[in-house]
């Protein structure tokens, strides 16, 4: 297996920690332990946690709270996961094998398309489209594109880069082309629950059989150092991963999975936490793309601290993040990332001043790009 490389994790691995201004997260500011465990009870339960191997596919309490974020669920439709990255790679290693097809959506996020292409398949791109103000799907290409050779469509809902997300008659849409052929859908779901307007996002959950749903506590939780996420789907599915999940990292850790319950026990609270960020921050950018609306423009997310820019100065994206991160310090995403040049994703999840004060500094150097 050869595997491409993952360009956007390598350039945010070389750089986050080391420029001034970071804007490349696509997550809301990380909360401390103490901030997660408040209670006596809770730290008390973290410092007594034994340092041993946990039941390797997540403690049956752990599974437990998951699974009541999915109707009808149990903990056996639960494997835990190293980070939802984890999750995504577990689930495209069982499913994919050489000389299959899969359609996945795009943008996305592109790990699910390089580890496809990894074990042999042919990636068939399935674009959102600019809609009534929105990214939206395009069902009838959808249809064109899925064929009794497509074992998996990839999905990414709330959407990276873009913001957007499906509704529950377009995931019925898609429910309904993958049933005619038989096709799993592996839909990414970690940004559930960063919604600007506080309406939880459908979930592909319940609406068809060969449905697998990835998700994690990074994102909308804001604790994606836990690097704790879940696989949630059929209980045949799910045992089958297990063993799949015993050959890459084991288990995930004790701590991890203690404060991973200690975190899902307080879910409302942070996911009001990540939303009132969110919604907080999104008129700043919003702002700063408006005073350059003759040279740039976007359709507004709707869940997530990030959205995606179109431009229209004469340079490429990776050329243009170089430039702001060698003369500014700040740190962008290039379209490229995404195989979209002429773009580049904003994350606006950190403090508002840091917000601003980066944006302030891309617009010193765009202003002196024709």
């Amino acid at each position: 297996m050869k595997l491409e490389p993952f360009a956007l994790e390598r350039w945010q691995s070389l750089w986050e920690n080391r420029v001034a201004w970071n804007l490349s997260e696509s997550g809301v500011h990380p909360l401390r332990v103490e901030e997660v465990a408040v209670s006596d009870e809770d730290r008390q339960a973290l410092l007594r946690q034994e340092l041993g191997y946990t039941q390797t596919n997540g403690t049956p309490e752990l599974r437990e709270a998951i699974a009541s974020l999915f109707p009808g669920a149990c903990p056996d439709h639960i494997e835990v996961t190293n980070g939802g990255s984890e999750a995504n790679y577990v689930a495209l290693w069982h499913l994919v094998e050489r000389g299959d097809e899969v359609v996945m959506m795009t943008p996305n996020y592109m790990q699910v398309g390089g580890l496809a292409r990894a074990f042999g398949a042919t990636v068939r791109p399935w674009p959102l489209v600019e809609r009534e103000m929105r990214w939206a799907p395009d069902l009838d290409a959808l249809e064109t594109l899925v064929t009794p050779k497509t074992r998996a469509i990839l999905i990414c809902n709330p959407n990276n880069p873009t913001g957007a997300r499906l509704t529950g008659r377009e995931l019925d849409g898609i429910a309904r082309i993958a049933s005619r052929a038989g096709t799993w859908v592996l839909s990414d779901e970690i940004y559930r629950g960063a919604e600007l307007d506080g309406a939880e996002t459908a979930s592909m959950w319940g609406r068809y059989e060969r449905t697998i749903v990835t998700g994690g506590l990074s994102k909308a939780y804001g604790l994606p150092g836990l690097r704790l996420g879940w696989v949630a789907g059929p209980i045949a599915l799910v045992e089958e991963l297990w063993g799949v999940h015993d050959y890459t990292s084991i288990a995930p850790g004790a701590v991890n999975d203690r404060l991973g319950r200690i975190a899902l026990s307080r879910r409302p609270l942070l996911l009001a936490r990540t939303r009132g960020i969110v919604a907080s921050n999104y008129p700043l950018v919003r702002k700063w793309i408006e005073k350059r609306a003759a040279k740039m423009s976007h359709l507004a997310p709707e869940a997530g601290a990030i959205l995606f820019v179109r431009y229209h100065y004469q340079i490429n994206s990776t050329a243009l993040v170089e430039r702001l991160r060698a003369e500014k310090s700040v740190l962008l995403v290039p379209g490229d990332h995404f195989e979209m040049d002429g773009y580049f994703r904003i994350g606006f999840g950190d403090h508002p001043g840091h917000v601003t004060s980066a944006l302030d500094l891309v617009g010193e150097v765009l202003d002196e790009i024709e």
